[in-house]
């Protein structure tokens, strides 16, 4: 299937299930990539194997009915022969793209034989942990399994471990959820993102408090932290009370103070939340973990998001003409008060921090880029940072304010340390893991700081952003992110800490929505503009923001057909909102 054909089909299927299609864009914080589950549990079980079938329709089937987990995946053990009792389908769950072929393996006997070969044939998106997290890999994917004719009857006599399952039998069969674990540094909590079988949904309870126990992904490892201790586990299984209450009793928790049971609590009620538990009923022992409060809700721990979420009043800004500019408001396009706006500075890019507080702006001076933050003190209300390169890319804020980054001639990560502990000054960062996959031409901090993402080579890349007790900062778990459908990307950023929007050189996906874990990709409606673009800014609940050939444009997904141009002859324009 050509590009065109695969993003088409994805995006009408995504649209279908929640995910950014067309001129469906979403504008909250969450990402469900994969259906809502039901209260109930009964979904029937797949079919088993037709009486008559071929070796071919047999494999063919014994995969789609590979998507129910159910009875350890009971449905689908109905295609094998005694052989393959044995068959471990907990290894690993390869997921495909749109379409897998059924074929005869090459050199495989005559089926008149008894015995065939039959290869399952597609491409390879990636791979379903045991922790149920996704970890990307495009690749051709080919399995050959054995077919044996039984009693007038073709079964399943050998295959490998593990179960391939094409996207949309996946999307059938499982949801996305967010399991919570801590930032170490700030003490806040931060979301993993996990898949779990929809069916049973009173199952689910169990599986992710599983998740949590098991700690964070490999894609968080070394950036994110469980309050939970190595050791902890369940006193007795998780269940329903009369009330409706969730009921998690844990032990070999150890000695906690009290932010750090709240820290705990938060990861296990948040978690729950994902599957629409309402209350827990948390338990350390059998007795309250967290004292006379039995029962808690998702709203006792609002104030534990780390995620930075910019209020209506602080503004989206863009750099036109060497001024920073207004975007909205009765002048879109007029110079914002002040040195960074005034033609003070000649002003290339910039970044306001979740406040609105300080603007950090990558500027040309005496023939160097250098990088310039106002509201931090310094002649003017202007401080210079002891940075200086050929080339410099648009900064990023960490969510406190108090660090920015940005990157180098396009190789050196750096941050500037603004934490009011004296002038800005500049810290490392260990990006060699990043940088050794090529240029780095545009790099975004998450906003709740755990991750980057990053344009390397013509390619979209995640990290996670690892930061040690005595202070050093690494790039760490690089993933790179479906590279056969975005092509080559320009620029990317957050729209929330599950999700980035990226634009593209490529003719038939200007701008493409993808999950933070490169399962799901997503093409956004790209009528009106005039490629190529060069800029974009998104974040949560507010429009996407990108720059083509004639100036800004915004679009704001739900109804609206078509983007809409905010600022005209601004082809230099970039656009940026808080972080």
């Amino acid at each position: 299937m050509n590009a065109r054909r695969w993003v088409s089909a994805l995006a009408l299927l995504l649209a279908t299930v929640g995910v950014a299609g067309c001129a469906n864009v979403p504008l909250s914080s969450p990402v469900q990539v994969l259906r809502q589950v039901s209260e109930g549990d009964g979904a029937p079980l797949p079919p088993g194997p037709v009486d008559g079938s071929n070796p071919l329709d047999l494999v063919r089937d014994f995969v789609f009915a590979s998507g129910s987990s159910t009875e350890k995946h009971g449905a689908a053990r109905r295609f094998l022969a005694a052989q393959a009792a044995a068959w471990d389908d907990a290894a690993n769950l390869t997921v495909l793209d749109g379409q897998f072929d059924t074929v005869p393996a090459p050199g495989a006997q005559d089926p008149n034989t008894g015995v065939t070969t039959i290869r399952i044939r597609g491409t390879a998106i990636g791979r379903v942990t045991s922790s149920g997290s996704f970890e990307p890999g495009q690749s051709v994917f080919q399995q050959d399994v054995t077919v044996q004719r039984s009693d007038g009857q073709w079964r399943i006599s050998s295959l490998p471990a593990g179960v391939v399952l094409p996207m949309s039998i996946f999307r059938d069969n499982y949801r996305s959820v967010r399991i919570w674990f801590v930032d170490p540094v700030r003490r806040l909590v931060v979301a993993d993102l996990r898949y779990v079988p929809s069916v049973p949904a009173r199952a689910q309870a169990a599986r992710v408090v599983e998740l949590l126990l098991a700690g964070p992904s490999g894609a968080l490892l070394g950036a994110a932290v469980s309050q939970l201790p190595p050791g902890a586990q369940l006193r007795s299984n998780v269940t329903f009370s009369t009330d409706g209450a969730v009921i998690v009793d844990l032990t070999r928790l150890g000695d906690l103070d009290e932010q750090s049971r709240s820290l705990l609590a938060a990861q296990v009620v948040l978690s729950l939340a994902e599957v629409n538990v309402s209350r827990v009923r948390l338990l350390a022992d059998g007795e309250p973990l967290l004292a006379g409060r039995p029962d808690l809700t998702r709203e006792d721990f609002s104030s534990l998001y780390a995620e930075m979420q910019a209020g209506a009043d602080v503004p989206g800004l863009v750099v036109a003409g060497g001024h920073v500019r207004q975007l909205t408001g009765a002048e879109p396009g007029s110079a914002l008060p002040g040195p960074m706006g005034n033609g003070a500075f000649d002003v290339e890019s910039a970044a306001s921090t979740g406040d609105g507080h300080r603007i950090a702006a990558v500027t040309w001076q005496g023939g160097q880029r250098r990088l310039l933050i106002s509201g931090g003190g310094g002649e003017g209300g202007v401080e210079a940072a002891p940075l200086a390169a050929d080339s410099m890319s648009r900064p990023s804020w960490t969510p406190t304010g108090t660090e920015v980054w940005t990157v180098l001639d396009s190789s050196v990560v750096a941050r500037v340390l603004v934490d009011g502990a004296g002038s800005a000054r500049t810290a490392q960062v260990n990006a060699d893991e990043l940088a050794a996959l090529g240029p780095i031409a545009d790099l975004r901090l998450s906003r709740d700081g755990m991750r980057v993402a990053a344009v390397v080579g013509g390619s979209l890349y995640t990290g996670a952003v690892a930061r040690s007790i005595d202070g050093e900062v690494a790039i760490r778990n690089i993933r790179r992110l479906r590279p056969a459908e975005l092509g080559e990307v320009v620029a990317a950023d957050w729209r929330s800490a599950e999700s980035i929007v990226a634009i593209t050189r490529g003719p038939d996906l200007l701008v493409g929505q993808v999950s933070v874990d490169g399962l799901v990709v997503a093409q956004v409606l790209g009528n009106n503009l005039t490629p190529p673009l060069t800029a974009i800014a998104v974040a949560a609940n507010r429009p996407l923001l990108v720059t083509d050939q004639s100036g800004v444009w915004s679009f704001a997904g739900g109804d609206q057909a078509a983007w809409r141009q905010v600022i005209g002859g601004a082809p230099d324009g970039v656009p940026f909102y808080p972080g």
